[in-house]
Formats: C-alpha cells, structure tokens, sequence
C-alpha cells in the first residue's frame, strides 16, 4: 500500500480548522487536525509547500519512521507549525491503519481501559450569579465536573466569560478594525476575586462537584503559589496553567506551598516540555492536545511517562480542536490506564454537519464510537460552503497599557 494523495483543507463552519486528507492507492483514506487557532494558515503553508511532497509515495503503514521522518528530517524541530502538521499526518495514518483492520482506533492502542470518558464542561459568568446560572445548565447537558471562570470586578474582558456555548471565532477573536481583540487584567484584583467565587459555588452546590479554574498563564510563579494555598478550602480537581510552564522550575515553588492538583501543557508540543515537570512530580495532569503534540504516537510516549510518575492526563478540547482531532484524543483517552478527565467544549452544528463523528456524549461519558479508524468522515461539499476567515486570539494588557500572558 502506499500514498498516492496528501490535500489540505481549510474550512470555517463557526471557527476555522485545517485538515489534512492522506488516500491510499487502494482507496482508503485517513483524516489528521492540523488547527493551529489563529495562526492556521501557517500550517496550511507548511503541510502544503514542505510536507504533503514527502508524503506520496510513502507506505501509509509505517507511522513510527514517518513522524520520525518528517521531526528529524526538516533538521528546524518542535514548535507549534511544526507539530501541528506532523500530527495531521500521523493522526491520518493511525485513521488509515485502524481502517485496514477493520477496528477502531483504540483497539490498536491496546484496547479499553475504561467504559466511558470522565468529561468536564464549562461554565462562565460575567458575575457570580451568571456563572451559577452556567453551572446549573452544564450539570443539566450531563457534564459532571465543571470549570469555572468568571469576570473580575473593574475589568472589562476576561478570559473564559462568554456565552457558554459555542462561539465563531470572528465574534470574540476580532475588533472592528481586524486587530485582536484586547482584554485587561489586574492581578491584584484577581487573586482577592477567585476564592469568593469558588466560595459561592461550594455554598451553592456543594463539596461533591468537582470544579476546576483555569488561570491561563497569567501569574508569576509567587503569585500562583499564593493562589494555589488561598483555594485549598475548595477542594478543586485542579488548578490549570497557574504560571508559565516554560520554565519548568518555577512549578517547584508552587508545589511547595500547597496540595492543591496542578495541571499544565496545552501549549506544549513535545515531552521535553515536561521532563522537569514530570521527573519531579511538579504537576498532576498533563494537558496537551493530540493536534498540538505531534498525533498520536507522541502523546501515547507522553502518558507513559506521565505514569510512570503516577500523572494523569486531561487532553485538551477546547472549540478550536477539530472533531477529528477530538476523536483522536478520545481514542487515546479509552485506551490509556492513567487516564484522568477530558475536557469537552463541544461544537457548533455546522462543524458537527461537516465532520460527521462517531463519538458519542451521554450521561457526561464521552466514548470514540465503534467506527473503524478515528470514527471521522469529511463532508468536503459541505465543508467547501464555510470558506477561511481570518481572526485572532485576543491578547492581554495590564490597566498601564503593558502587553501581558493571555
């Protein structure tokens, strides 16, 4: 067997996604998400211009020395372009595989570990009572954890607070003149904001719910530290990305000051990221995503290390991971024993009309489906209707003007 097509698609039903399409030359074709939000088209580039090239030829089979291939071969390794489109190509070859075989795709990667995925969905509020407004229609769709962010008092924009549902990307990514969008921040009045909030949701609903929040980078390792002790009373399930994780010491000073669960990595694209991390146990769930990682074969080494350290996973799926690299995650997430939750933002009805999935949501369980390979089909004349739209992710700035993480 061996590739005779590589074509990328770009499609924007609600937010844009790229993917990459391999067909062999007995008619079996595969699907990989290479989306890169906001920076989409320099992976179309890089998948078009330097990789679908190396690909025709190829026997799709041989998915080990292909990632390694196209990682050590470009000489320029890791980054975010880079991964991502190594990962279209490797999640499509798993999809080939697993089609050949005639199983779904966790059947190859060992078979179930579990019956369902633990999800957790979002929920948001411009203040209190509408973030407990969200937490009662997350519980209500089926989720049974809950992330929670709300905004801050005296702030205008804040990462996390919109609508709840799923949102294009135009609408919250851009300002009328095209720019991203800017959001403002103030530390001080963050840090005496989020323990009152997880207060009221304790006070509201309970010790049982496990709640998550996400910090998004935004606090320098002492602050995170401070953080982290302040919202022991709440039990949280974790704590995501409290500062930088590039430097990955930094983790030390926060673990030192407090048990609360640390997760960390969605915008990591290798394991070196993590080797302090996880050598030390610094953190307790790692957080990449299949589509920023470099597909498959990657993370399924990343887990094993994780485990090996006795980390669990929590991929990431935010509304900016196609259903295809959903799925691929989803298979993953059955079949790995140190599985820990799966975040699950779900889509727009356009997106699901375009990738049509196998995987199913039901009584707050995710499950891939039984449909060989990922259990993804391409509507590529529906997808054609939902042309590119550019846009950005917003950026951040402190109340002097000073450009900050977002």
């Amino acid at each position: 067997m061996k590739i005779v097509d590589a074509r990328v698609i770009v499609t924007c039903p609600g937010r844009n996604f790229v993917t990459l399409k391999i067909t062999t030359d007995e008619g079996v074709t595969g699907l990989g998400d290479a989306t890169l939000n906001g920076r989409e088209q320099a992976v179309v580039a890089y998948l078009r211009e330097h990789v679908v090239p190396l690909l025709i030829g190829l026997d799709p089979h041989r998915i080990e020395d292909t990632w390694q291939y196209l990682y050590r071969g470009a000489y320029w390794r890791r980054g975010p372009v880079t991964m991502a489109a190594i990962a279209a190509v490797d999640v499509a070859l798993w999809d080939v595989k697993a089609k050949v075989a005639g199983l779904p795709l966790y059947q190859l990667l060992g078979g179930a570990s579990r019956e369902g995925l633990r999800t957790y969905g979002h929920a948001n509020g411009r203040d209190i009572p509408e973030l407990l407004d969200s937490v009662r229609a997350r519980l209500a769709e089926g989720h049974t954890s809950v992330r929670v962010q709300t905004g801050v008092p005296g702030l205008r924009r804040v990462y996390g607070v919109h609508s709840g549902d799923p949102v294009p990307s135009g609408d919250r990514s851009r300002s009328e003149d095209a720019r991203p969008l800017v959001e403002d921040w103030d530390t001080a009045a963050y840090l005496r904001h989020v323990p009152t909030v997880l207060e009221a949701v304790r006070a509201e609903f309970g010790p049982e719910l496990p709640l998550l929040h996400d910090v998004h980078h935004r606090l320098s390792p002492q602050q995170a530290a401070r953080l982290a002790k302040s919202v022991e009373p709440y039990d949280l399930f974790w704590l995501e990305d409290c500062t930088p994780a590039e430097n990955q010491a930094a983790l030390r000073l926060v673990r030192q000051h407090s048990t609360t669960p640390l997760a960390i990595g969605e915008v990591f694209n290798t394991i070196h990221d993590y080797k302090t991390l996880l050598d030390e146990q610094l953190v307790d769930f790692v957080r990449s995503a299949v589509t920023h990682f470099g597909g498959i074969t990657p993370m399924r080494k990343l887990f094993d290390y994780a485990a090996v350290n006795q980390v669990r996973t929590g991929i990431h799926g935010p509304e900016d991971i196609s259903p295809v690299g959903m799925a691929a995650g989803l298979h993953l997430d059955l079949a790995a024993h140190n599985f820990g939750i799966q975040e699950y933002s779900g889509h727009t009805d356009a997106t699901n009309a375009v990738f049509r999935h196998a995987y199913t949501f039901e009584g707050g369980y995710l499950h891939p489906g039984e449909a060989p390979g990922i259990g993804v089909e391409l509507d590529e004349e529906a997808a054609a209707a939902f042309p590119y739209r550019p846009g950005y992710l917003p950026v951040n700035r402190l109340v002097d003007g000073t450009v900050h993480d977002w």
